[in-house]
């Protein structure tokens, strides 16, 4: 399939589709909507399947990258789903020497292949990644997104956050972690990196949310961890809430970084979908490495040489 980009579509139909994507609308919804822009010969179902995933654009780090080496593995969760399976991603470098570790979270669909890429991608920086799959009580990722949206609804939610809960402590309590654990995540997965920054408190050394929504401001008073917020221009479903965030983060001298990517869509990062805003994921993810980099790892001695 052609790769389209954003400036391709309307705004109007990037926006039912976010609508769709996120369960304000169901399938049949968005389709009767998109029949007026369905023109020159494109049906209605050729505009959806257009900005659907496509995985083969994924994958920047191949599964057999030399410099990392993953493995599938669950993790205890007794106040969630019991247990939740992940996706864990060790670095190759320096082998007996500890990792910083980073909880890579993704959005409303599962475990797909983009965020275990972006697993692998955190891999080769010389983190232990761990992507825990969401969907693990409802048998997993299906291996469709359509699939795995339907699958998230059935989910109980509370006990999913326990679930991640229990991937970070787990995570942050490896003998080959150095203890220090950092979070990132993407739609969904940025509203539980912000909830995780609320519950684990200084138990988490670094958190970078994509347009993930906000904790209310009695929340916000108990997060520790320092935050980089990345946020899409033209997402205003999210960025609605960021000048109340903002307001809290102040107010409770939390130390934070934000940026607002003008002209970016709801999901720039991801780079299956036409909403992937190259220069603009490119940035983020440039900053997001530096983040991590100044909270996770260990800082050098300075040389005592002449």
């Amino acid at each position: 399939m052609e790769r389209k980009t954003a400036d391709q579509y309307p705004q109007e139909l990037l926006n039912l589709f976010d609508t769709y994507v996120h369960g304000g609308i169901d399938r049949r919804e968005f389709l009767a909507g998109a029949q007026k822009f369905a023109i020159g010969g494109m049906t209605a179902m050729a505009i959806w399947e257009s900005l659907r995933p496509n995985y083969a654009w994924a994958q920047q780090v191949p599964k057999d990258d030399a410099r990392i080496r993953t493995e599938v593995v669950t993790v205890p969760s007794p106040k969630g789903n019991t247990e939740i399976k992940g996706y864990l991603v060790h670095p190759t470098s320096k082998p007996k020497q500890k990792h910083p570790g980073v909880l890579v979270i993704h959005e409303n669909r599962g475990l797909n292949p983009y965020i275990e890429d972006v697993a692998r991608r955190l891999g080769t920086e010389g983190y232990m990644a761990f992507a825990p799959d969401g969907l693990t009580s409802v048998g997993g990722y299906p291996g469709d997104d359509e699939k795995g949206g339907a699958l998230f609804q059935t989910v109980d939610k509370a006990k999913m956050s326990e679930d991640f809960i229990a991937a970070a402590k787990w995570l942050k309590a490896r003998p080959d972690c150095t203890g220090k654990i950092g979070a990132v995540g993407f739609c969904f997965g940025g509203g539980i990196v912000n909830m995780l920054a609320v519950r684990l408190g200084a138990d988490l050394a670094a958190g970078v949310p994509f347009y993930g929504s906000q904790p209310n401001a009695e929340d916000t008073a108990k997060i520790k961890a320092p935050l980089l917020l990345q946020y899409a221009g033209l997402d205003t479903r999210i960025d609605a809430g960021w000048p109340a965030f903002e307001e809290a983060l102040k107010a409770n001298h939390v130390k934070y970084e934000a940026y607002i990517y003008e002209g970016a869509n709801h999901g720039f990062h991801n780079d299956t979908t036409p909403r992937y805003d190259e220069s603009s994921a490119k940035l983020a993810w440039k900053r997001t490495l530096a983040f991590f980099a100044k909270n996770l790892k260990e800082k050098q001695p300075k040389s005592t040489s002449a």
